[in-house]
């Protein structure tokens, strides 16, 4: 994968890393840090701009979260329900869980969106809940842009300071990967056990 990604981009440049950074989105497998820190590297020897690469990677990315966006708006709580009513014995899984997990959306949502936005692969895939939520576009688009922005600079011009050593980065990457994973992990048991016992009072 990583090297159908450097190909792509060394022979299509700006419109390469639009296109990867869209698909990222919508195919997570498709690695956002590959993708920026070359495009970080690319502009110690082509053409391309720090400038340029982030803005054509921000709003590539923010194009694809779009996209899931709206799938999530098309998946809504109400055709969740019918899907619970009719599969919710295999998937053990009630309405009340749907409307529950809807809740803390609503009421933490907006701030996960911004935060995950950071963390690989769930960056892409937290759009859905967040269009399943019914969560306001505008602000959705907004902590989706700071999100993404932050996340793309740092890795464009990181890229840029390791050079040729861009590939060194990915090993950190992948710790940081698997950490943020644990945590996000561990906050949705924490989750689950505060309404078990609040049900249970």
């Amino acid at each position: 994968m990583q090297e159908f990604v450097t190909k792509i981009m060394e022979q299509f440049g700006y419109i390469g890393v639009f296109i990867l950074m869209a698909l990222e989105n919508l195919f997570p497998p498709i690695p956002s840090e590959v993708i920026l820190l070359f495009g970080g590297f690319l502009t110690t020897y082509t053409k391309l701009t720090l400038f340029g690469v982030i803005i054509t990677a921000s709003t590539g990315s923010i194009i694809g979260a779009i996209i899931l966006y709206g799938i999530g708006k098309i998946l809504n709580i109400t055709r969740m329900e019918k899907i619970v009513d009719r599969w919710g014995h295999v998937l053990r899984l009630k309405k009340e869980d749907l409307h529950k997990a809807n809740k803390w959306f609503e009421k933490y949502g907006y701030w996960t969106v911004l935060f995950c936005r950071m963390i690989p692969i769930v960056r892409s895939l937290i759009s859905i809940p967040a269009g399943m939520a019914g969560m306001k576009f505008w602000v959705f688009l907004l902590f989706t842009m700071i999100g993404t922005g932050i996340w793309n600079t740092v890795l464009v011009i990181t890229g840029a300071l390791l050079g040729r050593s861009w590939t060194d980065i990915l090993q950190f990457l992948a710790v940081y990967s698997s950490v943020a994973y644990i945590l996000i992990a561990i906050a949705f048991l924490l989750m689950f056990v505060f309404f078990f016992r609040r049900d249970k009072n």
